[in-house]
């Protein structure tokens, strides 16, 4: 198989992981008798510095002609003093606007060998936790009608979704639902807001296709509750593009481990998909190989998985990165209460050590 990738580095640490993850991938190629093409996408702050705007037509054009994208992460400091429709973020809502994805995949798994990590009681998470959160990326609030009033005291943003928009994310969520323990939760305010209402409606509707998975709904507040008193209920979320982002941070936080949870934006399948960890660009660790590649090396593995259906290459990924947490390697956000012993063991490593042994554990 011969694809184009395009590798959106972006700013602070994004570069550091993505060089590892194109490393990994580059492993993979050689490995399974794939040949990838890459291009370079300049996004996000350093495109700021460069052409003085967050994703310019051009660059965006790259991504648009690529097979799928992968990137690192955009923001920081030096930016955060700008209009907002000039900081690194815009490239963000650029990249998915302009790429068609409407739908976020957020894998919330908490990894065995990380479980000292998770925040909750051992009773709480038991065996460990598997949520997928699908959640509507290109519609609601983030994207509805917004404005300040001249005397600058009043502002407004608006949710409004239509039912189309809707009906792909349910639908989606459903699909994966089907292939997983088959139960979906929809999140939403529907005890307020119409538009929640119109989700359960649409919900209703769609659930007739899928017979065999269980449908159940919950209030945007209580599913908060719920995610940290008893997670292991959920195992397939689907919701409106501001509650998943807010559920999506929490869940992440519950695993214990933000540095290795990956994460897809797709689309109908016609275009490429987004592929990035969700983690921030940590300007004060770039470059100095601190940061944690692991969690765009399983971006990478997404890639492979869901834009050019390689399940097999995306599990021998996985599975390299299981043995390394095996072997007891960790950088030094995952080491948590344990980096004194990790250190002492000699397997406190960097991000570039870290790319290292996921490409040995992947060629044994």
């Amino acid at each position: 198989m011969e694809k184009t990738i395009a590798l959106i580095p972006g700013d602070g640490i994004g570069p550091d992981v993505v060089a590892e993850a194109v490393n990994v991938l580059d492993s993979v190629a050689k490995k399974f008798g794939h040949k990838w093409n890459y291009t370079k996408v300049i996004a996000g702050g350093s495109a700021i510095d460069q052409f003085g705007k967050p994703l310019p037509e051009e660059q965006l054009k790259i991504a648009l002609d690529s097979d799928a994208a992968l990137l690192g992460a955009v923001g920081g400091p030096k930016w955060d003093n700008l209009a907002s429709e000039l900081r690194p973020e815009k490239a963000l809502l650029g990249l998915r606007g302009g790429m068609k994805v409407f739908a976020n995949l957020r894998p919330a798994v908490m990894w065995k060998q990380l479980k000292d990590a998770c925040p909750l009681k051992d009773e709480i998470v038991g065996d460990g936790l598997d949520i997928l959160i699908v959640r509507e990326l290109t519609g609601g609030i983030y994207f509805g009608e917004r404005g300040t009033s001249e005397d600058q005291n009043t502002a407004w943003d608006t949710e409004k979704y239509t039912r189309p928009e809707i009906e792909r994310i349910v639908r989606m969520g459903f699909e994966y639902a089907q292939k997983r323990q088959k139960r979906l939760c929809v999140v939403d305010k529907a005890n307020i807001l119409n538009s929640s209402q119109l989700w359960r409606r649409v919900a209703e509707d769609v659930k007739k296709d899928y017979p065999d998975v269980t449908l159940s709904y919950l209030y945007i507040d209580n599913a908060s509750m719920q995610m940290v008193r008893n997670p292991r209920q959920f195992d397939v979320i689907a919701t409106s593009n501001m509650f998943g982002d807010i559920l999506s941070d929490e869940a992440s936080q519950i695993t214990g481990s933000i540095g290795m949870l990956a994460s897809a934006s797709l689309g109908d399948g016609t275009g490429p998909g987004l592929y990035e960890p969700i983690h921030g660009s940590a300007p004060d660790i770039a470059g100095k190989d601190l940061a944690n590649p692991l969690a765009t090396i399983l971006s990478a593995a997404m890639l492979l998985r869901y834009s050019f259906g390689l399940e097999t290459e995306a599990k021998a990924i996985e599975k390299a990165v299981n043995d390394v947490l095996d072997a007891g390697y960790r950088t030094g956000d995952i080491a948590g209460s344990h980096l004194a012993e990790v250190k002492a063991a000699g397997k406190l490593v960097g991000t570039k050590k870290m790319g290292e042994l996921v490409v040995e554990y992947l060629n044994k």
